[in-house]
C-alpha cells in the first residue's frame, strides 16, 4: 500500500492529506476508490483540485491495460517444456516441465523422487545444453551416478560430456520436506511463515527467470481415507502448480510391470488420476504402457 505523502504527486498538499487522514483516508487507494464529491464536502477541499490529483494517481499507479492476445503471445515466447528423460512422465506431464511453474515430486523413500530429478538434470543440461541448479538437502546427490546418466545418453561413446553453454532452465530441490519439516513443529507460527515466504520465492523465481523449479516432498497417509497424501499441510498443497505421486513396487518387475509408477495428482493441462508405468532404475529410459486409472 503506497501512504498518502506531500509531493507524491502535484496539488497533493500536506494540508490536504492531514484533511484526508482526519476522514480515514490514508493510501493512494483509499483515495482513488472514495467518492470525491462526498470527500469534497466532508473534507471542505475543492472537488476539481481531487480530480486533478486521483487523475495523476491514477496514472502514477495503475497498471497498463493488456488484451488476451497480448498476454498469450508473451506466455508463448517465455514459456519453454523441458523434457525430463523419461518419454512416460513427459506424457503424464503434457510434454515435460514447463518453465514458470513449481513442480512437485511426493513420494515415500524409495520412490525414485531422486532418481528422477537426476534424470531431469542429466536431460536438460545434455540434450538442450542448458544449465541445471541441484540443491541436494539429503545427502541423496550422487555425482557419478548423474556422470554415469550422462553417459548413458551420449550416442557416440567417443564424445565427452561437457558442461552446458545456455542459460539456467531449471532448479531442482531435493528435498523441500526435508528443510520445512522440522521447523513445523513446536513453532509453528514461525515455521509456517517461513514455508510461505520460500514458497512466495520459489514461485516469483520460475515466474521472472522463466525457469521450471522442481521440488521433492515426502507422503503421509490421510487420516480418513487412508490415501498418500503430499506432506506439509494444506498450506503448502497450494504451492506447486503440478504434483506428481511416485510409488516404488515392493517386487521388482512383478507380472512384467515396471518398478515405479506416478501418478498425476495436480495439474492445469491433464486429468487428475493419470497413471503411468516408469522404468526409472535403468540408464537408458524406455516409454512404458499406461496404466489404468484407479478409482
Amino acid at each position: 500500500m503506497v501512504v498518502l505523502r506531500a509531493g507524491l504527486c502535484p496539488g497533493l498538499t500536506e494540508e490536504m492529506i492531514q484533511l484526508l487522514r482526519a476522514n480515514n483516508i490514508r493510501t493512494v487507494v483509499d483515495f482513488v476508490s472514495s467518492d470525491l464529491e462526498d470527500v469534497a464536502q466532508s473534507c471542505s477541499l475543492s472537488y476539481k483540485a481531487l480530480v486533478a490529483v486521483r487523475r495523476v494517481l491514477l496514472a502514477q499507479f495503475s497498471a497498463f491495460p493488456t488484451n488476451g492476445a497480448d498476454l498469450y503471445e508473451e506466455l508463448k515466447s517465455s514459456t519453454a517444456i523441458l523434457p525430463t528423460g523419461n518419454p512416460s512422465l513427459d506424457q503424464l506431464l503434457d510434454a515435460g516441465l514447463y518453465t514458470g511453474e513449481v513442480t512437485e515430486l511426493a513420494g515415500a523413500p524409495g520412490s525414485g523422487k531422486t532418481q528422477v530429478c537426476l534424470s531431469i538434470a542429466a536431460s536438460v543440461s545434455l540434450g538442450l545444453r542448458q544449465h541445471v541448479f541441484f540443491l541436494d538437502s539429503t545427502g541423496g546427490f550422487t555425482a557419478s551416478r548423474l556422470y554415469q546418466m550422462l553417459q548413458a545418453r551420449v550416442e557416440d561413446k567417443e564424445e565427452q560430456v561437457e558442461s552446458s553453454a545456455g542459460p539456467l532452465k531449471a532448479v531442482l530441490i531435493d528435498s523441500v520436506s526435508a528443510v520445512l519439516s522440522p521447523l513445523l513443529g513446536g513453532r509453528q507460527s514461525e515455521g509456517l511463515a517461513i514455508m510461505m515466504q520460500l514458497a512466495r520465492e520459489l514461485k516469483t523465481l520460475a515466474k521472472e527467470f522463466s525457469v521450471a523449479v522442481v521440488v521433492t516432498n515426502q507422503v503421509t497417509r490421510d487420516s480418513s481415507t487412508g490415501a498418500l497424501k503430499s506432506a506439509l499441510g494444506r498450506s503448502w498443497s497450494f504451492v506447486p502448480s503440478t504434483r506428481v505421486l511416485l510409488q516404488g513396487r515392493a517386487v521388482p518387475w512383478e507380472d512384467g510391470a515396471a518398478p515405479h509408477t506416478a501418478c498425476l495428482a495436480k495439474s492445469p493441462r491433464q486429468p487428475t488420476g493419470m497413471q503411468v508405468q516408469l522404468d526409472i532404475g535403468s540408464d537408458a529410459v524406455q516409454e512404458q504402457r499406461p496404466v489404468t486409472p484407479t478409482p
